[in-house]
């Protein structure tokens, strides 16, 4: 299988372990290393909605905190017709973790899209503004 496709796959399987009761909007998200491994993610709501967490964000916590830093794509699947493209705060931290990585949009119609970070988020703040 390609690696685009198996990352998409991975991305589809978890989204079905998405806890999203009040939306009923399931996302999944799946991270790969540059080491090849990877790393998934679902959103998960809270009925306090300002404490939900999207999947990229899940996915890249969960390899964070196993001491992995490095990524070379993204992939996100929902159920919807159009792609759908990470959510402003998930594109910060999509930036700050792994840089201008490619980032894959499905659906579950089969429809898929590659962007980079950098077309997602001209001019992004960073590190280098803080220093």
């Amino acid at each position: 299988m390609n690696k685009d496709l198996e990352l998409i796959e991975a991305a589809k399987n978890v989204r079905e372990k998405a806890y999203a009761p009040y939306s009923n909007f399931k996302v999944g998200a799946a991270l790969r290393t540059k080491s090849g491994e990877i790393y998934t993610g679902c959103n998960v709501e809270s009925a306090s909605y300002g404490l939900t967490v999207c999947a990229e964000r899940v996915a890249i916590w969960k390899a964070v905190s196993e001491g992995v830093t490095e990524f070379e794509t993204i992939a996100v699947v929902a159920d919807t017709h159009e792609l759908t493209p990470p959510c402003g705060v998930c594109r910060q931290i999509i930036w700050e973790f792994c840089g201008d990585v490619p980032v894959l949009f499905a659906n579950l119609e089969g429809k898929n899209e590659t962007v980079t970070m950098s077309e997602l988020l001209p001019r992004a703040f960073d590190t280098k503004f803080l220093k």
